[in-house]
């Protein structure tokens, strides 16, 4: 060892140097968190949300199982859309970001990707989107999804996101979006249950964003985002999640004429859980005593993946479909 390499406590051993004086290792490790930085952009834990309900919206829409290569072809397409929209909301939201302990940790906050690379990511994977979608699904579903992206960017990130409560609200109709694309790649078409899904999440989405912001309250607050929680008072708030989860719960029956048995136990045991949690929430606000709004939070995750995968369940066995009562 020599005396200046024992200075700085490193080793003459070259074995770990690539010839050429590279370090193989150090670099692999460097490409991780580039990728990693990358893929955290796009959020893949929304995404991963997203995905299950477009595939039981496919199954759905021909009431059987779907050919395995549109499915990888729309959730493919439909990722990007989605890495798209999460990216550019990285984008625009990146000052937002850096004083919320909940997102401090994102990679533009740490500078681990240019503001301008993200940007480029963004708008890349939303062309990409569009390009798979029209050549291996069909034109309307790559439409919709350009509208997707489209409406979460200047609707919601841009439009209403910092000016009002009711962001969430009507901003969530990008999230809702999954079920419609899904269902047009298998039929070309939009048709009422297709709507009927997108209402589903649609009134899911105020009682699971709400409950997230009662836990981050000062965050939301702090980055002057008017979210429901920071503008009202948590009486008010638990009573709006309590409205919109029977709405929401009401909404999951109007499927049953396209379904079967199977899928109306499913929601309405589902939807009972649900509802017990959420008036247990409101219970506990209005007596002042300690609440866990993040329980609601996860719980409304495992109630949504409940009722789309008995969708998905119920499609795929055929069962006869209960029908109109007239």
């Amino acid at each position: 060892m020599s005396l200046v390499n024992a200075a700085h406590g490193r080793s003459d051993d070259t074995s770990a140097v690539h010839p050429d004086g590279a370090r193989p290792h150090g670099t692999r490790r460097s490409l991780r968190r580039v990728l990693g930085a990358y893929a955290a952009l796009a959020k893949p834990r929304v995404i991963e949300l997203l995905l299950v309900t477009t595939i039981p919206a496919m199954f759905l829409a021909g009431r059987q199982v779907p050919d395995p290569w549109l499915v990888l072809a729309t959730l493919v397409g439909g990722t990007m859309a989605a890495g798209s929209a999460n990216a550019l909301n990285c984008v625009i939201d990146a000052d937002i970001d850096k004083v919320m302990n909940r997102t401090k940790r994102r990679p533009l906050v740490k500078d681990s990707v240019p503001r301008r690379n993200a940007l480029v990511f963004g708008l890349v994977l939303g062309v990409a989107s569009f390009v798979v979608l029209y050549f291996t699904v069909n034109l309307l579903s790559a439409i919709l999804a350009i509208v997707t992206i489209l409406f979460y960017i200047f609707v919601y990130t841009l439009g209403l996101k910092r000016r009002t409560s009711q962001n969430v609200v009507w901003g969530g109709a990008a999230g809702c979006m999954p079920v419609v694309i899904g269902w047009a790649a298998v039929t070309g078409t939009v048709q009422w249950p297709a709507f009927v899904m997108f209402g589903v999440i649609f009134f899911w989405t105020p009682p699971h964003t709400w409950a997230l912001g009662m836990k981050y309250r000062e965050d939301y607050e702090r980055a002057g985002v008017p979210m429901l929680p920071v503008v009202a008072t948590a009486q008010h708030v638990a009573r709006q999640i309590v409205i919109y989860s029977w709405v929401m719960v009401a909404w999951t029956l109007l499927l049953l004429p396209v379904t079967s048995w199977l899928y109306a136990t499913f929601a309405v045991v589902a939807g009972a859980w649900f509802l017990f949690y959420a008036h247990r929430l409101n219970a506990e606000v209005r007596r002042g005593v300690e609440t866990k709004p993040m329980a609601l939070f996860h719980r409304s995750n495992t109630y949504l993946m409940i009722v789309f995968v008995a969708l998905a369940v119920d499609a795929a066995i055929g069962l006869p479909t209960l029908g109109l009562p007239f």
